[in-house]
């Protein structure tokens, strides 16, 4: 073989190797650690929306309306049970909303789970590989770490305390399963306020590798109840920029 004809097939080999390595190094970061693929975040998709304990979807209706006339569509689920059973069928009718969303073209979802809703869509996310479906998820005030009135509940009159109030108590098995760092490359972004009444301590919504975010920490004279957070104009605006197709960061200022 000539010496040119060599050089120009260590030449064509070298090149090829490039390729190989870039397209892996693109593979990969659509992949996390668990193996599974990442949604595109310049596609968004359908926004789903769940409802919290109770299953009420007056408030997340309002969020809708906000996020359609910003140009998403968005559906609000009905919860079984009237969201007070048993938090895992709550989870089949997300994956369900999910694979029905995906079937009909959408490229992948949005998830926004407001208070216990937070909680069945970290399962979601635990249980039916919702990291390759979501392309990023904004909880709402969820007692990702439980609730104390749930825990007082479950305790003291669990006649009274349904199956969701009482896998909301803290400690419980369900809530101990998600007590881990999120799959690696889910853009989150969980939001509380400290006048959060409801679910106490506030800060249960922290959830280890999310943007974690106090409304009042950049919004300090906002005084925002637990049934306000998905109505809030402030809050409101920060989900709509969360699902947008910039980086998901911190907020470092308070909307306008």
């Amino acid at each position: 073989m000539s010496p040119r004809r060599r050089f120009l097939l260590l030449g064509a080999a070298a090149t090829a190797l490039i390729l190989i390595i870039v397209l892996g190094i693109r593979l990969f970061a659509n992949r996390a650690d668990d193996g599974g693929p990442r949604p595109d975040q310049a596609r968004p998709g359908t926004v789903l929306l769940v409802p919290g304990y109770g299953g009420s979807s007056t408030a997340l209706n309002r969020l809708a309306e906000n996020l359609t006339a910003a140009g998403r569509t968005a559906q609000v689920l009905s919860l079984p049970g009237d969201g007070t059973g048993d938090l895992l069928a709550q989870v089949e009718t997300l994956n369900s909303a999910v694979r029905a969303a995906r079937r009909d073209g959408s490229p992948s979802v949005d998830v926004i789970g407001y208070s216990a809703g937070g909680v069945v869509t970290r399962l979601w996310v635990d249980r039916d590989h919702g990291a390759e479906s979501a392309r990023r998820i904004v909880t709402l005030g969820s007692p990702l770490h439980g609730a104390k009135i749930a825990g007082v509940g479950a305790a003291l009159a669990p006649d009274a305390c349904p199956q969701a109030c009482r896998e909301l108590a803290p400690g419980s098995d369900i809530l101990d399963s998600i007590d881990k760092p999120l799959p690696t490359g889910l853009p989150w972004l969980s939001i509380w306020t400290t006048d959060d009444e409801t679910v106490q301590p506030p800060d249960s919504a922290r959830q280890d590798g999310a943007v974690n975010l106090p409304l009042q920490s950049i919004c300090p004279s906002a005084q925002v109840s637990h049934s306000d957070l998905p109505t809030n104009p402030q809050i409101t605006a920060l989900v709509i920029k969360a699902l947008g197709t910039d980086p998901l960061t911190a907020p470092r200022a308070c909307p306008a």
